[in-house]
């Protein structure tokens, strides 16, 4: 009597939507390939090297052709992967490890959860840890099934895909919940653009966030 054949391990691709991340999306994407070997990373248009650092590191890579967002990126990216299961980062991640990977996909896989929402501790920045506390909902480090996330309504549209993302976990009654990740944090946008530059790109973001409901109203 043959054995019976083990059931096969599930498939997961990692996704990294990018926009001028040269100086880190190399270290994300590494350690995202110690995790799994299907890495994509979509760049958003980007104007420095973002693609050919993300290739040269092992990711495969889409690359707009427009700056459109972080919403139409991720899109993208979830195109071009093949896998049941993704984990969603940004590409300006610093201290992540394959243990925060498998800490953030674990509820996930067991059935306790259908989307996981990584948010920083101790990732040794301040204004990091306590703005992704504050808005967690905003967080872009997450896991879920792809299929749901391609289900999302205007995911390729908007901007920021937070808020729809959101709005389909409400409106779907799916389980979400948090899950720490401790000592990462993301480059702040007025380290990686100077101060004003980054002040005034974390403003249009949050105008951009609080507008959303409207844009979703006129359909």
């Amino acid at each position: 009597m043959s054995s019976p054949v083990p059931p096969s391990p599930p498939r997961v691709a990692v996704v990294i939507p990018a926009y001028n991340e040269e100086d880190t999306v190399a270290t994300v994407v590494q350690v995202a390939l110690d995790f799994t070997p299907e890495v994509v990373v979509a760049s958003d248009g980007s104007a420095d090297l973002t693609a050919e650092v993300a290739r040269a590191a092992g990711a495969r890579v889409v690359e707009l052709p427009h700056n459109r967002g972080k919403g139409p990126a991720l899109k993208a990216a979830l195109e071009a992967a093949t896998a049941d299961y993704v984990v969603m980062l940004d590409a300006d991640l610093v201290g992540l490890t394959r243990e925060h990977l498998e800490q953030l996909l674990a509820p996930v896989l067991a059935g306790d959860l259908d989307m996981a929402i990584g948010v920083f501790e101790g990732g040794g920045s301040f204004a990091s840890d306590w703005g992704n506390k504050l808005t967690p909902n905003l967080s872009g480090q997450r896991a879920c099934r792809r299929d749901w996330l391609l289900s999302v309504p205007r995911l390729g549209e908007e901007r920021w895909p937070e808020p729809p993302i959101t709005d389909h976990l409400r409106e779907t009654g799916a389980r979400w919940g948090y899950v720490e990740l401790g000592q990462v944090r993301q480059v702040l946008k007025e380290t990686k653009r100077g101060f004003w530059k980054g002040a005034r790109a974390r403003t249009r973001m949050y105008a951009d966030l609080l507008t959303y409901r409207r844009r979703k109203r006129r359909g």
